[in-house]
């Protein structure tokens, strides 16, 4: 099929083993050491999602130098090393090398390259843009994919909904009028790689001014999906690539209050994952499912799908997965004002929760730590009206959360200032408030702003006191999200 391939006069050249990277694993499984990694990027705050595949396709040496992320990571896990040490290639050496390689290679074009499909026996198209957040493919043609990245990395809110376009996956409308090729690796890790960058950027700035800007990956993924692929283990990446990003653009939705839309997407996402079988990607829609019917006032379909979440959830054989299943179970109680199955479901996630961590967990879970744990319960009490018992648990999430996540630090302090103000304790709540303003500076959540525009009707009454009044000028005077 000569037609539809390109084809180098040069073969590619096998990849070297890296075998630095293989003794360090030791006796680990690469399950296992991919674990170790994941943990230790949440020492420092960087949230890669390494799991057994990226091991050994490190090992096997086709990355030849790992992202940014991931190199910050290992050379915090194996301190006084490079990264030659740790058997990858100087950053230097692969810059640039693709594009050095096409203008070196006499290729043999066809009549409509458009039809070319990347799946080939290991050519290479010279016009295929490469992600420059994939972590697969991290040779960076030239500087300014180092600017965007960093841009990318660094941002605020702003920069971050910008750099969005970038992330590979954004289709404009000359692109549709396109042949769409079959969907490859590459655009599997890309889509894979967007997932991660939104939530990142939605842990540390809020969902506000991401939504938008997050929509087109989706439809850019779901396009993919349509092309097809040639081989089964790409188009399962896909699948589900594509089920967790529409659970991710739902959260998004959710999160700035657009509740409609969050339910298209999580069902999209549902559908998705029952047409391939994938329990974990199900059991993910029916827990966000669980928690924006609690959040539209609909608590007996939070209950329900919290409960078809945890049926499904068993064959993935994660406790702290069933441990937040189990909080979503007891927010829908809390929304029935049944104490008693609220506090059964409490006790079953506070149980799953002491058993502790496991390579089953899956990636979209970073977030699920005590100060969620404590965090969610909280929202219960305070559902329940037990103000005392609620602004306890929510000063303990605040206090237990990892400074990354800035956009639940402020979750969890509104959430104290509301059970405060409506506890009795009025001043503490206008300190709480105070806080949550100055956090409001970073991130942008319509989800914080309505709690902390209740707190501030509550407190009306005291407006008299100075730290009172104070809190209230400056909430008055705060921009809105829009």
């Amino acid at each position: 099929m000569a037609s539809s391939t390109l084809t180098s006069s040069q073969p590619n050249r096998p990849p070297r083993p890296n075998l630095a990277f293989r003794r360090l694993r030791g006796q680990r499984s690469p399950a296992e050491f991919a674990a170790a990694i994941r943990r230790a990027g949440l020492e420092i705050g960087e949230q890669v999602s390494c799991d057994a595949r990226y091991i050994g396709r490190v090992e096997a040496g086709e990355i030849r130098c790992p992202n940014y992320a991931y190199e910050r990571v290992f050379l915090h896990m194996f301190p006084g090393r490079t990264l030659t040490d740790l058997g990858f290639a100087p950053r230097s050496s692969v810059r640039g090398r693709r594009a050095r390689d096409i203008e070196d290679a006499p290729l043999t074009r066809t009549a409509n390259p458009a039809n070319a499909t990347r799946e080939t026996s290991g050519a290479r198209e010279p016009y295929e843009t490469q992600n420059p957040y994939d972590p697969h493919h991290p040779h960076d043609t030239d500087e300014e994919s180092d600017v965007l990245r960093r841009a990318f990395m660094t941002g605020g809110a702003t920069v971050a909904a910008a750099s969005l376009g970038p992330v590979g996956l954004a289709l404009d409308a000359a692109a549709a009028q396109r042949p769409v090729h079959r969907a490859g690796a590459s655009d599997a890790g890309a889509l894979e790689e967007a997932v991660r960058r939104i939530r990142l950027l939605d842990d540390r700035h809020g969902a506000d001014g991401l939504y938008r800007r997050a929509a087109a990956p989706l439809r850019a993924a779901y396009a993919l999906l349509d092309a097809g692929t040639t081989r089964q283990t790409t188009a399962d990446r896909l699948y589900s690539g594509a089920g967790e990003l529409a659970i991710s653009v739902g959260w998004l939705a959710h999160d700035s209050g657009r509740f409609d839309d969050a339910r298209s997407h999580y069902a999209e996402a549902l559908a998705t994952a029952r047409m391939t079988g994938d329990p974990g990607l199900e059991a993910h829609a029916f827990c966000n499912t669980a928690f924006l019917a609690r959040d539209a006032g609909r608590p007996r379909e939070a209950v329900r799908a919290a409960q078809a979440a945890q049926r499904v959830a068993r064959p993935v054989g994660s406790a702290r997965l069933m441990s937040l299943l189990a909080l979503r179970e007891a927010g829908g109680w809390a929304g029935l004002a049944d104490r008693v199955g609220c506090e059964q479901a409490l006790a079953r996630a506070q149980a799953f929760f002491e058993r502790g961590r496991s390579d089953a967990d899956p990636e979209w879970m970073s977030f699920y730590g005590e100060a969620e744990l404590e965090g969610l319960e909280a929202q219960c009490w305070s559902t329940l009206g037990d103000w005392p018992r609620a602004a306890r648990h929510a000063r303990r999430a605040a206090g237990l959360q990892d400074p990354h996540f800035t956009r639940n630090i402020a979750l969890y302090t509104a959430e104290l200032a509301d059970d405060l103000a409506r506890g009795g304790r009025p001043d503490e709540a206008a300190v709480a408030g105070m806080r949550v303003l100055d956090l409001l500076e970073e991130v942008q959540s319509s989800r914080v702003q309505t709690m902390l525009a209740a707190t501030a009707r509550v407190l009306l009454p005291h407006r008299r006191a100075s730290g009172i009044s104070a809190f209230l000028e400056r909430h008055a005077s705060a921009p809105r999200t829009a």
